[in-house]
């Protein structure tokens, strides 16, 4: 039996970790006020250039996956599809059939897409709550389109590393997914939320519509993150923040202070930190490293945009933040490994990624013809799968 002055102590712990938490939160945003007023200009800059990122890749990217995401957990396509493959998805992973839907959109409509149906999935019923903080340990994933296109053609020149990264990024979240299968126990018995019935379903006309809206201000969201830490690492570059910061980290880690700069940005805001290292002066094989890490990690500004969602749901995020750091360091060993294995070269056209503009100049029109087209063959996929569940169950009945 817990004690009076024990019971005492204890609140006034916490008493004191909450106001020092708040006095540090006070002082960060002070320091963030003085720097946007010391440094407007640098700022201005780099919120336009945060803006034109969003317009240019963010929205035309990620809004129509949001939207066949949203369909597919709306109108049970995950249910149904869910039934043909739930004894891989319990093997392997310790999750419902269901799931399927949120890794498979994951690894193609990149972040924050995967942990968005997953969330979804909880709220209608489709998964428990285990199986859901399961599943975002390693659903949460890059898009083959950024690590093919941005990270392999465009940062090392070299295709042949896109490949390999797209598929250690693959291996390594199925590697997560499996180390988290037991998590909070083996057996599942927590019972999912209640699901919908198929009479109270609403019709497509209602989803596609409410999809629309809700996908939209959910890829707003994520766009008012993507500025805010733009201009959050150029203020941290111009302050001397961060090359203070990365003499520490490049001293505790025995690094060179440039890499230890590249690595701590990456952390911050991915694709700014994979982008640094088009003109990194390393080997290869330690770009490549470097690069599948911030890739599997993923970054505090997609960390953000994936607790803007998990905020509502009211499931832990420890799970999702522990398998991304996971992620990015089983990526990064296993790329290290396959250096030393496979006969990767030196990029020939180092010159040229270099010269590579940056990600904020993809062609508007492009990025949103193969994120519609990506989107259009997906659904078609998984209505044709569903249509063979449901067939395949008639002919049961009627057995």
């Amino acid at each position: 039996m817990l004690t009076e002055p024990y019971i005492l102590e204890t609140e006034g712990d916490e008493y004191m970790r909450r106001k020092i938490y708040e006095l540090l939160g006070t002082l960060a945003l002070i320091c963030c006020a003085a720097a946007l007023v010391c440094f407007p200009k640098d700022a201005v800059e780099a919120a336009s250039s945060g803006v034109e990122l969003c317009m240019n890749v963010i929205i035309p990217s990620l809004f129509p996956f949001f939207v066949i995401s949203t369909m597919t957990v709306e109108l049970g396509l995950a249910e149904k599809v869910g039934r043909l493959i739930e004894p891989l998805m319990r093997k392997l992973f310790n999750v419902s059939g269901a799931c399927a839907s949120a890794f498979a959109l994951g690894f193609i409509g990149g972040y924050p897409v995967g942990a968005k149906t997953a969330i979804a999935l909880y709220e209608r019923g489709e998964c428990s709550r285990r199986e859901a903080e399961r599943l975002l340990s390693f659903c949460n994933n890059s898009g083959p389109a950024f690590i093919l296109g941005v990270v392999g053609a465009g940062v090392f020149a070299n295709n042949r590393v896109g490949l390999l990264l797209y598929l250690v990024h693959g291996l390594a979240s199925v590697i997560t997914g499996i180390c988290f299968r037991k998590w909070r126990g083996g057996a599942d018995g927590s019972r999912p939320l209640q699901r919908q019935s198929a009479t109270s379903r609403k019709s497509f006309a209602a989803v596609f519509t409410e999809g629309v809206k809700s996908s939209f201000a959910a890829t707003i969201n994520i766009c008012g993150f993507v500025i805010f830490f733009t201009v959050l690492i150029k203020m941290l570059v111009i302050s001397g923040v961060l090359p203070a910061a990365a003499r520490i980290v490049s001293q505790l880690l025995g690094m060179d202070e440039e890499t230890a700069r590249r690595l701590l940005t990456g952390a911050i805001e991915m694709s700014s930190g994979v982008w640094s290292l088009s003109s990194a002066a390393d080997s290869l094989s330690t770009g490549a490293a470097m690069a599948a890490f911030m890739l599997g990690w993923a970054g505090v500004s997609v960390h953000c945009q994936t607790l803007s969602f998990l905020c509502s749901s009211g499931l832990s995020a420890g799970t999702y933040i522990a398998g991304k750091l996971m992620h990015g360091l089983i990526s990064a060993a296993l790329v290290w490994l396959a250096f030393r294995v496979l006969p990767f070269e030196e990029a020939a056209a180092a010159y040229l990624a270099r010269q590579v503009s940056g990600i904020a100049d993809m062609n508007f029109t492009a990025a949103l013809s193969i994120s519609a087209i990506c989107s259009l063959v997906i659904a078609i996929m998984l209505i044709i799968m569903a249509f063979i569940s449901g067939k395949r169950l008639e002919k049961r009945r009627n057995m």
